[in-house]
């Protein structure tokens, strides 16, 4: 049904324009054809939903070339902070500005309470399991997750057995990927608890796009996100007894990484030092920062560098990001690194689809947000089963993230599938599959007009001494019609998300 046939009728789920109603060919709903998908804004029926109903009736009042400036002045503002995003793929120019969408997804109070307690939820129970794997290993004598999965996988770091970690938070910044089923409800599709991004770009949509829509704003009644950077450098200074005068970096690998913009937009936001590896020596198993002022002392590390990177000493010894001697200085506690490393064990998609049985272990609780279904490649039943239907199913690498080493099977090629079929086979291990999801949609400015793109929701959680997550996310946009695929590494756009108080 498409949009343009709304009527005037209330439902449970939606609300009535009150009174401005676009007909049949009508801008900027002309384009708006809903699909088999869950829609953010509209009802199967073609009603708005209540919480969009004030955004529906602001949309239809302006004129298509009203909101093209609107569109045109949030691309430019973030042309001018230089809020960029670096794509791979991309043989042409690799270096561009994060596409931000000008309508914001909006999220009611009562989705919002079920989302973070379901977050709380999850966080705490994969740290509990992350302590658990680097000290007495009783989730893997108790049988709950196979020895061979962990042990095997390439995240897991046996230098870190043993070893202390305050409050137990091996993850104290995380970014979990949530995606919103046909019955409206929310699940979680990964955890992303090593160097996970995106935050920055959150706070950037919420500044353009309440500059393009101040008085609807005001009258939504959002909850504030901009208190992020306060919250994260409390639970940063709340790893270390130094509790005067704490010291902390952000450590980069530099200008010409992808998410350079954020590194330093937050070290800025927090009021901390920004450096590289090159930035830092080790003197005594004690990290000192070359500042113009002289060497001084460093107690809190947020890394934005993969483990591999870190220590060109313990880990891979051609880094040229890392700093020498860092892991002797973490190890002796002098200096404290978040995310902890080898954090990475346990956002590894084959480990996903044991969240649940973790949360019920270690918490004896009842999973709030649910997990895909998931088919771990290692069981020769699911490999079977994947082989034979690639053309329904997404195949990931169970170690890669931001969209690479994957395979969507319907929207492959046969040559695709079968080359793809072929790695499978050679190491199964390292996949898992899950069936096409189909992600909600939102209403996405395009091309003059407005068009439902499919999203995803990534909110941030903090956690150490506390768990805090600030009542926003970073909602991700696939720009092009139909795709499924938002990852801004791959060419996917954003939009701001409005999490309503009411």
């Amino acid at each position: 049904m498409s949009a343009q046939h709304l009527s005037g009728s209330l439902t449970d789920t939606g609300a009535p324009f009150g009174g401005g109603l676009p007909q049949a060919g009508e801008a900027p709903f002309d384009a708006y054809k809903l699909g088999s998908a869950y829609d953010e804004m509209f009802a199967s029926d073609g009603s708005v939903r209540a919480q969009f109903a004030a955004l529906a009736e602001r949309l239809i009042k302006l004129a298509p070339e009203e909101l093209q400036r609107r569109q045109q002045a949030c691309e430019t503002s973030f042309l001018h902070q230089g809020i960029t995003f670096t794509v791979y793929s991309d043989k042409q120019a690799t270096e561009r500005i994060i596409p931000t969408d000008l309508f914001p997804r909006i999220v009611t109070a009562k989705e919002w309470e079920k989302i973070e307690a379901g977050l709380k939820q999850r966080i705490l129970a994969l740290n509990l399991f992350l302590k658990d794997i680097y000290t007495d290993g009783r989730v893997l004598k108790d049988g709950i997750i196979p020895r061979s999965m962990i042990y095997g996988s390439k995240h897991y770091r046996r230098e870190m057995r043993g070893l202390p970690v305050p409050h137990d938070a091996y993850v104290n910044v995380c970014g979990s990927d949530l995606i919103r089923r046909e019955n409206g409800s929310f699940a979680v599709l990964e955890d992303n608890l090593r160097v996970p991004s995106g935050v920055s770009y959150m706070l950037a949509n919420r500044d353009v796009v309440r500059r393009a829509f101040p008085n609807l704003f005001r009258a939504q009644g959002v909850r504030p996100i901009d208190h992020y950077p306060r919250e994260l450098l409390s639970t940063l200074r709340a790893l270390t007894p130094v509790r005067e005068d704490v010291s902390i970096a952000v450590l980069t690998p530099g200008v010409f990484n992808s998410a350079y913009f954020e590194h330093a937009f937050l070290a800025r936001q927090m009021g901390v030092e920004l450096v590289e590896g090159r930035d830092l020596l080790v003197n005594d198993n004690v990290v000192y920062a070359r500042t113009t002022s002289g060497l001084k002392r460093i107690d809190v590390i947020y890394r934005r560098i993969d483990d591999d990177f870190i220590d060109p000493l313990i880990f891979r010894e051609d880094s040229a990001l890392g700093v020498s001697g860092l892991f002797n200085a973490y190890r002796a506690g002098n200096v404290v690194i978040a995310n902890a490393l080898g954090t990475g064990v346990a956002d590894d998609k084959a480990v996903y689809a044991y969240v649940p049985r973790l949360i019920r272990y270690y918490l004896a609780e009842e999973p709030i947000l649910e997990n895909i279904e998931t088919y771990l490649c290692r069981e020769p039943k699911a490999l079977s089963h994947v082989l034979a239907n690639l053309d329904k199913l997404v195949v990931k690498a169970v170690g890669e993230s931001g969209g690479y080493g994957m395979l969507v099977g319907p929207h492959a090629a046969q040559a695709e599938r079968e080359a793809f079929a072929e790695k499978i086979k050679a190491d199964p291990e390292n996949y898992i599959a899950q069936p096409t999801i189909q992600l909600s949609t939102a209403p996405t400015f395009v091309d003059g007009g407005v068009e439902p793109r499919h999203v995803d929701l990534r909110p941030f959680i903090l956690h150490g001494e506390k768990t805090e997550i600030v009542p926003g996310a970073l909602t991700r946009v696939a720009l092009k019609r139909g795709s499924l695929v938002v990852n801004s590494s791959q060419g996917g756009g954003s939009k701001d998300t409005w999490v309503l108080s009411h």
